[in-house]
């Protein structure tokens, strides 16, 4: 004899209606506008001749991390590696050596993505530290390898200076989703 269900449970399971309690903290979607343009506006000021001073940090590559990391379908290795060419043109050195750098930073960015986005920005900044050391060591050591000659370790502070402003970047980015989000959450 067929048992007969109740109507509440004859069409989902339990589990599949539930909602979380608050879906703020499950980020929303930069639009691809902000992305995109943030990029663009960081590359065109890459190419002004302050990024030649030793300790500058390198905006380009802070920002592909940040959006490798917060935005993986919309930036990634493929970004990387097109930014770094463009900026390995503009610098007349080895061709492909700032691609490497960049894209083996976004690849390491990609393989820490789901560790990174639990943790505070000051966290993720000391998580990102070595991932950005290593990432600009190859192409330095591959650079010297090719020309004969170390140009020392000075590159090493520009990674330190980018790293540094991660938090700031985190602050700052996420300012748009705050606001969005602020005027949509209702009394508790």
């Amino acid at each position: 004899m067929p048992q007969n269900k109740p109507a509440h449970l004859s069409h989902r399971s339990s589990l599949a209606r539930l909602q979380p309690v608050d879906e703020a903290a499950f980020g929303r979607s930069m639009p691809g506008w902000v992305v995109w343009g943030t990029l663009l506006l960081v590359w065109m000021a890459s190419l002004l001749p302050w990024r030649l001073w030793q300790p500058v940090p390198d905006l380009l590559l802070l920002f592909l991390v940040y959006w490798c990391l917060h935005e993986p379908s919309r930036v990634g290795l493929t970004t990387a590696f097109v930014f770094g060419l463009l900026m390995d043109v503009h610098d007349t050195g080895l061709l492909g050596l700032q691609a490497l750098g960049y894209v083996l930073a976004a690849y390491g960015v990609e393989l820490l993505r789901r560790r990174l986005l639990r943790f505070p920005a000051v966290v993720q900044m000391l998580h990102i530290l070595p991932v950005l050391v290593l990432a600009m060591l190859v192409p330095h050591l591959l650079g010297a390898w090719l020309q004969g000659a170390w140009a020392g370790w000075g590159w090493l502070w520009s990674v330190l200076m980018t790293v540094a402003l991660w938090p700031l970047l985190d602050i700052v980015m996420s300012l748009p989703v705050r606001q969005s989000g602020a005027g949509e959450a209702g009394p508790v």
